[in-house]
């Protein structure tokens, strides 16, 4: 299991105050009190029903996640283990099941665009937090709660621009890559007219070396994921800012386990009142972009 990192001792830090700064923003004390007694009990072991898929991941003392292990600022394996939002997102989520010190609970399995829904379906993962894009199709295959972030597809170039790429429509005649089974793939092939060529590969990162190496003059998918490419390579890329869909991220889970994805529903709510959605984001993704407002659950 995985230790407390910089990273996890700040989102801890910075929830705290938030909680202290809403405490001190109330006008009466006895409501203050009601209020930190609401924010402690978040920590503290979850109750069960018996027979629910929460009381049985609580038993087995372990949530296997899927969270992809090259996503930066949102999924990067690293030798002290996963960092980045997703990866603090299930960490909170385990936190809600086994209490304070629950995200030493979480056994990170590495989830690729492609193998997000095999993963639920054949019952490799409890979850999946994997920059997962919720739509339709994919509803028929496997639940999701949340969204707990919303995104935009956006498109990657080489730095200066060289193609003069200013949007999807100048795509148009390019060589463009993409990762296999993301929604990012499914749109280039829908919106592109007649490129030159569209290359799946199994990563973005994969894309992004195909971008520098002068074999592609594209890469497109979600705005974050481009800026977490950009982030760690400023004189290689730069984003064309210019986003053409929406992309909410959802938290994949097994199709049958509807009580696992009300509650995980819940538990973003908490999340986001007692200001650890925001303390999570702050230190991984916020480095580089600053916090948004948290998008409201789909109940569907």
């Amino acid at each position: 299991m995985r230790t407390f990192t910089k990273h996890r001792r700040l989102i801890a830090a910075a929830a705290s105050l938030a909680l202290l700064a809403t405490a001190c923003g109330d006008d009466g004390g006895d409501d203050g009190a009601e209020d930190g007694g609401d924010a402690e009990a978040t920590a503290e072991e979850g109750e069960f029903e018996e027979g629910s898929t929460m009381a049985a991941i609580q038993e087995a003392d372990v949530l296997r996640v899927g969270v992809k292990y090259d996503q930066p600022l949102f999924g990067v394996q690293t030798p002290g283990g996963v960092e980045g939002f997703d990866a603090e997102i299930a960490r909170l989520i385990a936190e809600g099941i086994w209490g304070e010190g629950g995200a030493d609970n979480v056994e990170f399995q590495e989830a690729v665009s492609a193998n997000r829904e095999p993963f639920l379906q054949q019952d490799t993962v409890d979850i999946v937090v994997a920059t997962y894009t919720i739509n339709d199709e994919r509803k028929e295959l496997v639940g999701f709660a949340g969204p707990y972030y919303e995104a935009g597809q956006d498109i990657m170039v080489a730095k200066g621009n060289p193609e003069g790429i200013g949007g999807v429509e100048d795509l148009t005649g390019k060589t463009i890559c993409s990762v296999e089974g993301s929604t990012s793939l499914d749109n280039i092939n829908e919106m592109v007219e007649d490129p030159e060529e569209v290359i799946a590969l199994d990563t973005y990162s994969a894309c992004a070396e195909e971008l520098a190496q002068g074999r592609v003059q594209a890469v497109s998918t979600d705005n974050v994921i481009l800026i977490g490419l950009i982030d760690e390579r400023p004189d290689d890329f730069e984003l064309v800012d210019n986003p053409f869909t929406e992309e909410p991220y959802g938290i994949g889970v097994q199709l049958e386990a509807e009580d696992f994805r009300d509650w995980i529903n819940d538990r973003l709510e908490q999340l986001y009142e007692s200001g650890e959605w925001e303390a999570a984001w702050d230190a991984t993704a916020g480095v580089v972009v600053p916090a948004p407002e948290p998008p409201a659950v789909d109940r569907y």
